[in-house]
């Protein structure tokens, strides 16, 4: 269990997929260039079963914004999709058009 405290520090946020590759030594990971407002990050995530590059570009997402960075070989990953990971994964996406950048809360 965590508290209100605790959650409140994961800072969520709205993201576009500005682009969208495989990651070609990976059976899972797809590398995403994100905008978040202002700002760009690169994300990787393990989503390439359910996803193609292709589909994910011009999409909104919903990623943790403040998670620290992690390397992975020679990449590195500057946040995390939010994704329902049941028998198919599904991004979490707004119900309704927004811009990127917004707080979800």
């Amino acid at each position: 269990m965590i508290t209100i405290d605790d959650f409140a520090k994961i800072e969520l946020r709205t993201a576009k997929v500005i682009e969208a590759e495989d990651v070609e030594w990976s059976k899972k990971l797809i590398k995403l260039k994100v905008r978040i407002g202002k700002e760009e990050k690169t994300i990787l995530a393990g989503i390439k079963e359910f996803y193609s590059p292709q589909e994910l570009v011009g999409k909104i997402v919903v990623v943790v914004n403040n998670l620290q960075p992690k390397k992975v070989r020679d990449l590195v990953s500057e946040g995390m999709l939010l994704a329902v990971d049941g028998e198919k994964v599904v991004l979490v996406t707004p119900e309704k058009e927004v811009e990127d950048g917004l707080r979800v809360r």
